[in-house]
């Protein structure tokens, strides 16, 4: 069975990587395109059988890729495919419709069988995340200290803004290099507080690294 695979990825070794273990497949294929906006422009020309989204990625994160794609094509097989803790985020994404996880660490054979199980609608979860969901489910339910991390994503915006807070700069520098007023990067710091529960950049920075929120590539 023909299997035509685009990998979304903003690491160019990775997605290269994984395109060569797809590629040994009798009849599959796969194509590498590390931009978001342009693998948009990509899918509104063309279709493909699976679609392979990293999570963590700048401008558009996977989940907001993952809505485009299912608007464009409401059917598509689409695997969330990170190095990241996936507990935070993943109710959001069974949500949103990703039909399978799979990690960058995963051998070849691990990597055809979740792709061969996404296409006959079944879901592969990584043993690591089971084990990590099921300590998450026996976690008391309580309102102090608990943070609900399966409702806490960072929009677009907010990710780049506390990457400039990681990099150590004023909210006038990342005004200038968001193009956008500082009077609006304040009522996005705003936001932020409120979904982290924290009222400082040092603490909204620590608990965004601590759940997950933002990749290491971006907390450098």
């Amino acid at each position: 069975m023909m299997v035509n695979v685009l990998i979304v990825d903003d690491h160019p070794a990775v997605g290269e990587g994984t395109r060569t273990m797809i590629e040994q497949e009798a009849d599959w294929t796969a194509t590498v395109m590390t931009d978001p906006e342009e693998a948009l422009q990509e899918i509104s020309k063309r279709s493909y059988d699976v679609y392979l989204i990293d999570l963590f990625m700048p401008y558009i994160n996977g989940i907001e890729l993952t809505k485009l794609i299912l608007q464009e094509t409401p059917e598509a097989t689409i695997l969330i495919y990170t190095g990241f803790d996936l507990v935070t985020h993943f109710n959001m994404l069974v949500e949103v419709g990703v039909k399978g996880f799979i990690s960058k660490t995963a051998t070849k054979e691990q990597l055809i069988t979740a792709i061969r199980c996404a296409l006959r609608d079944e879901a592969v979860l990584p043993v690591q995340l089971v084990k990590q969901l099921r300590r998450m489910d026996a976690l008391p339910s309580t309102d102090e200290g608990q943070l609900n991390m399966g409702n806490v994503l960072l929009t677009t915006k907010e990710q780049q803004i506390v990457t400039g807070i990681s990099q150590g700069l004023t909210n006038k520098v990342i005004a200038a290099q968001l193009s956008m007023s500082q009077r609006t990067v304040e009522y996005h710091l705003t936001k932020i507080f409120t979904k982290l529960k924290v009222s400082s950049r040092t603490e909204a920075l620590l608990k965004a690294k601590e759940y997950g929120l933002l990749s290491e590539q971006e907390m450098r």
